[in-house]
């Protein structure tokens, strides 16, 4: 046998060493049935859809459908408590095993994880005090409007350069509620259900939708590559969509259906 030879044979070992002393990779629908539980990243303080109840017990729109999927698939449910910044974040270094939390779909976000087929809908305006005089863009100079960082809200006036907006940032909806309550600001960039509650909370200063943004598709998030949990999210969203659960959840907490195309 020639050195060449020789060599050309102890480099193909190596490579089969090194190849089976790197661990298969791992499987996250088999990490979930394994361990009965699944992981959610949920926003607990953007009511309805992530809040708690008179007992500090999680209750909402996505808390329920994250309930339902836990459920039907009998595994048990561990909330991964979140703000709008931090939900891609848990999924991607593993803290989370999905997202469930009022999560846009939008061309940034498909570039760093996978979403699932819609199981709602959100739609999001600029709201401002009821006593405002602003009807359009140009009425919102000089106004600061504020956001919850990192939301698809924030994305969007981030964008639009050429209006000069001025955007007040907080780092999650419960603290822009909160700013909006107090007299911090007198218009907001959120869904028109948020939009909705602020006037709950101090029926002095009672919003409403002005300027709409756009209506986005609400999805499950996950991290790139799970094809087999992204298949048996897809067919369980299918089925709860058919049989109405999905709907039924939603109008409990959001006061209408899901689009009629959805629900066809």
């Amino acid at each position: 046998m020639t050195n060449k030879t020789l060599l050309g044979t102890a480099a193909a070992l190596c490579c089969l060493v090194m190849i089976s002393a790197t661990p298969a990779s791992a499987d996250l629908l088999d990490d979930i049935t394994k361990a009965k539980k699944i992981r959610i990243s949920t926003d607990l303080a953007i009511p309805p859809s992530g809040m708690m109840d008179s007992s500090m017990k999680p209750t909402g729109s996505d808390v329920e459908v994250a309930q339902l999927l836990a459920k039907d698939w009998g595994l048990e449910l561990e909330f991964i408590q979140t703000t709008g910044a931090t939900r891609i974040p848990n999924v991607l270094t593993g803290k989370a095993d999905i997202i469930i939390s009022t999560l846009s779909v939008t061309p940034d976000r498909a570039k760093v994880i996978d979403f699932t087929k819609r199981y709602a809908t959100l739609q999001s305006d600029v709201g401002c005090l009821k006593s405002s005089t602003v009807k359009d863009w140009p009425d919102l100079k000089d106004k600061s409007i504020g956001v919850s960082r990192g939301t698809t809200q924030d994305t969007t006036l981030s964008n639009m350069k050429d209006k000069e907006l001025k955007i007040a940032r907080y780092d999650d909806d419960a603290t822009m509620v909160t700013a909006a309550v107090s007299g911090q600001v007198d218009c907001v960039a959120s869904s028109a259900t948020i939009i909705n509650q602020i006037g709950v909370k101090n029926p002095s200063r009672v919003f409403e939708s002005r300027i709409p943004l756009a209506t986005f598709d609400l999805a499950i998030g996950l991290k790139k590559g799970e094809q087999r949990l992204m298949d048996k999210l897809n067919a369980w969203i299918t089925e709860n969509v058919k049989n109405g659960k999905l709907n039924a959840i939603y109008k409990k907490f959001h006061g209408v259906e899901l689009p009629p195309e959805m629900r066809s």
